[in-house]
């Protein structure tokens, strides 16, 4: 994406995740999230670590080349033992909080910070996080994608909560049609978000769904 567009595209994603978890009590916060173990509070605090490793990484700058973009940037994932690992830590993380929310009060100080951190950085300038290097752009683009599918997963048993805006939601499709290997032909009746459901797994292709998308739907989910 452009520099100014994936700016834009974070802030919307970020602010959309701060619009669902505002006015939540500590009840709303331990309910259940798409993401295996983990209440709405656990689900936050793993987002929140994403906006401070935004923090970090955009004061880090790199030497060329950049070794991942946007998109290659997913085919890294790490493997099962190191992600349930990781599902514990930050449950028992976001538990040794008082009260659940405090990790809300400290997202609303973090997400904030790492948005205008974006602003001030040079787009095409690279850096490095998690043993990558790429373009801010790039970063912002894959920050954006995981808040984006991670809105949803917060959203399952809230209700009336909003969804993630448009321009974050962009990035988060425009990255798996990427993956997929381009735009996709997507079988009727998908929104943007059934599609960004469907294609990380969350929810499971259908038969007419499967028939629809021929030899592709093996391709599902293409992220996790």
């Amino acid at each position: 994406m452009g520099s100014r567009a994936s700016h834009i595209a974070l802030a919307n994603a970020y602010d959309g995740i701060s619009t669902v978890v505002a006015d939540l009590d500590d009840s709303d916060l331990q309910r259940p999230t798409r993401c295996r173990g983990w209440l709405v509070a656990d689900l936050l605090f793993h987002v929140l670590c994403d906006a401070q490793r935004a923090l970090v990484a955009l004061a880090s700058p790199a030497a060329p080349p950049a070794t991942v973009d946007s998109v290659s940037y997913w085919h890294s994932f790490p493997g099962d033992d190191e992600s349930a690992r990781h599902a514990w830590w930050a449950r028992r993380s976001a538990a040794d909080f008082d009260r659940p929310s405090g990790v809300v009060r400290l997202w609303a100080d973090t997400a904030p910070a790492a948005v205008r951190a974006a602003g001030s950085a040079d787009p095409n300038g690279l850096v490095t996080t998690q043993g990558h290097v790429l373009r801010v752009a790039d970063l912002l683009d894959t920050l954006t994608t995981e808040a984006v599918v991670h809105h949803l997963d917060l959203v399952l048993d809230l209700s009336d909560a909003p969804m993630p805006g448009p321009a974050a939601t962009r990035v988060a499709t425009t990255t798996v049609d990427a993956l997929l290997d381009g735009a996709v032909a997507r079988p009727s009746g998908w929104s943007d978000h059934d599609y960004l459901l469907k294609a990380t797994g969350r929810l499971s292709l259908t038969d007419p769904e499967r028939r629809e998308l021929g030899a592709l739907a093996d391709r599902f989910p293409v992220l996790g």
